[in-house]
Protein backbone atom coordinates (compact mmCIF):
# COMPACT_ATOMS: atom_id res chain seq x y z
CA UNK A 1 0.00 0.00 0.00
CA UNK A 2 0.89 3.75 0.93
CA UNK A 3 2.97 2.24 3.38
CA UNK A 4 5.62 1.46 1.70
CA UNK A 5 6.72 5.57 0.91
CA UNK A 6 6.39 6.77 4.67
CA UNK A 7 9.33 7.32 6.78
CA UNK A 8 9.52 5.75 9.80
CA UNK A 9 8.83 8.80 11.88
CA UNK A 10 5.55 8.71 9.79
CA UNK A 11 4.86 4.94 10.35
CA UNK A 12 5.18 5.54 14.24
CA UNK A 13 2.86 8.64 13.91
CA UNK A 14 0.54 5.90 12.06
CA UNK A 15 0.18 3.21 14.15
CA UNK A 16 -0.34 5.66 16.87
CA UNK A 17 -3.40 7.49 15.50
CA UNK A 18 -4.27 4.07 14.41
CA UNK A 19 -4.08 2.90 18.03
CA UNK A 20 -5.50 5.84 18.96
CA UNK A 21 -8.73 5.58 16.73
CA UNK A 22 -8.93 2.08 18.01
CA UNK A 23 -8.88 3.20 21.95
CA UNK A 24 -11.28 6.14 20.91
CA UNK A 25 -13.89 3.28 19.16
CA UNK A 26 -13.56 0.66 21.71
CA UNK A 27 -14.68 3.62 24.85
CA UNK A 28 -17.62 4.20 22.44
CA UNK A 29 -18.71 0.91 22.15
CA UNK A 30 -18.05 0.82 25.70
CA UNK A 31 -19.99 3.47 26.55
CA UNK A 32 -23.04 2.31 24.52
CA UNK A 33 -23.18 -1.11 26.08
CA UNK A 34 -23.54 0.66 29.31
CA UNK A 35 -25.86 2.81 28.22
CA UNK A 36 -27.83 -0.29 26.66
CA UNK A 37 -27.27 -2.33 30.33
CA UNK A 38 -28.48 0.63 31.99
CA UNK A 39 -31.61 0.78 30.27
CA UNK A 40 -32.35 -3.00 30.24
CA UNK A 41 -31.97 -2.86 33.97
CA UNK A 42 -34.45 0.41 34.13
CA UNK A 43 -36.96 -1.64 31.99
CA UNK A 44 -36.32 -5.20 34.30
CA UNK A 45 -37.01 -2.31 37.02
CA UNK A 46 -40.01 -1.00 35.52
CA UNK A 47 -41.40 -4.52 34.86
CA UNK A 48 -40.94 -5.96 38.00
CA UNK A 49 -42.84 -2.69 40.06
CA UNK A 50 -45.58 -3.24 37.12
CA UNK A 51 -46.09 -7.01 38.32
CA UNK A 52 -45.59 -5.97 41.95
CA UNK A 53 -48.68 -3.41 41.29
CA UNK A 54 -50.50 -6.11 39.34
CA UNK A 55 -50.38 -8.00 41.84
CA UNK A 56 -51.89 -5.79 44.68
CA UNK A 57 -54.35 -4.78 42.45
CA UNK A 58 -55.27 -8.41 41.98
CA UNK A 59 -54.96 -9.24 45.70
CA UNK A 60 -57.11 -6.33 46.55
CA UNK A 61 -59.91 -7.27 43.99
CA UNK A 62 -59.85 -10.72 45.43
CA UNK A 63 -60.52 -9.31 48.39
CA UNK A 64 -63.47 -6.90 47.51
CA UNK A 65 -65.30 -9.66 45.40
CA UNK A 66 -66.98 -12.22 47.10
CA UNK A 67 -66.83 -15.45 46.40
CA UNK A 68 -68.91 -18.81 46.78
CA UNK A 69 -68.11 -18.94 50.43
CA UNK A 70 -70.87 -16.52 51.46
CA UNK A 71 -72.22 -18.44 54.21
CA UNK A 72 -73.08 -17.18 57.89
CA UNK A 73 -71.58 -19.06 60.67
CA UNK A 74 -74.47 -21.01 63.05
CA UNK A 75 -74.23 -18.35 66.30
CA UNK A 76 -74.16 -15.59 63.74
CA UNK A 77 -77.66 -17.25 62.48
CA UNK A 78 -78.80 -17.85 66.19
CA UNK A 79 -78.02 -14.30 67.60
CA UNK A 80 -80.21 -12.95 64.12
CA UNK A 81 -82.63 -14.92 64.47
CA UNK A 82 -83.07 -14.19 68.37
CA UNK A 83 -83.02 -9.94 66.90
CA UNK A 84 -86.18 -10.62 64.86
CA UNK A 85 -87.72 -12.97 67.56
CA UNK A 86 -87.43 -9.46 69.66
CA UNK A 87 -87.94 -7.11 67.00
CA UNK A 88 -91.45 -9.02 66.29
CA UNK A 89 -92.66 -9.14 69.95
CA UNK A 90 -92.03 -5.40 70.52
CA UNK A 91 -94.29 -4.93 67.42
CA UNK A 92 -97.01 -7.11 68.60
CA UNK A 93 -96.55 -5.39 72.43
CA UNK A 94 -97.17 -1.70 71.11
CA UNK A 95 -99.98 -2.49 68.24
CA UNK A 96 -102.30 -4.81 70.50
Amino acid sequence: MADQSLSDQERAELEQLRAEKAAREEAEAAARERAELEQLREEQAQAEHDAAVDARIEAARQRMEPDDDLKMPLPQKIILLICIVIFVVVLFYFFL
